[in-house]
């Protein structure tokens, strides 16, 4: 059995997003699971995702990188420009956002600056109204 287990929903509001629901560790062993997973939502469409965090219970630096890569999978190379321009601007990525991480993986998302350009939302419902504001 795998240490990470991955389900996947869909909600279709002003746009359509799917939901990665994350269980256990994202670490090196288990990075490539999200990564195949979030590259595979986006070649079949899915240009926002949403990662629940909420029953992930270790982040280890290679998860941290996955999510990176995720970033730069979902963010358009026109938005990535933006942000090398303005880097003192912020920049809150509208394509891909994080729900329910324990207040441990919240830290690590905090001090690694994470947070910076990824919007963290502590309730399901908040972060899925987000997708249509």
């Amino acid at each position: 059995m795998s240490e990470l287990t991955i389900t996947t929903s869909q909600i279709q509001g002003d746009v359509a997003v799917t939901i990665l629901h994350l269980k256990g560790h994202l670490h090196g062993a288990t990075e490539s699971e999200l990564l195949d997973r979030a590259s595979q939502s986006y070649e079949d469409g899915s240009k926002y995702l949403l990662l629940d965090l909420s029953e992930l219970d270790v982040l280890a630096s290679a998860g941290l990188r996955a999510i990176q890569s995720i970033f730069r999978l979902v963010t358009p190379q026109s938005d990535v420009e933006i942000i090398q321009q303005h880097g003192a601007e912020p920049y809150k990525s509208p394509y891909l956002k994080l729900v329910c991480p324990n207040p441990q993986i919240y830290y690590v998302l905090n001090i690694t600056g994470f947070i910076q350009n990824i919007p963290i939302y502590i309730q399901m419902e908040d972060a899925i109204k987000s997708f249509s504001s």
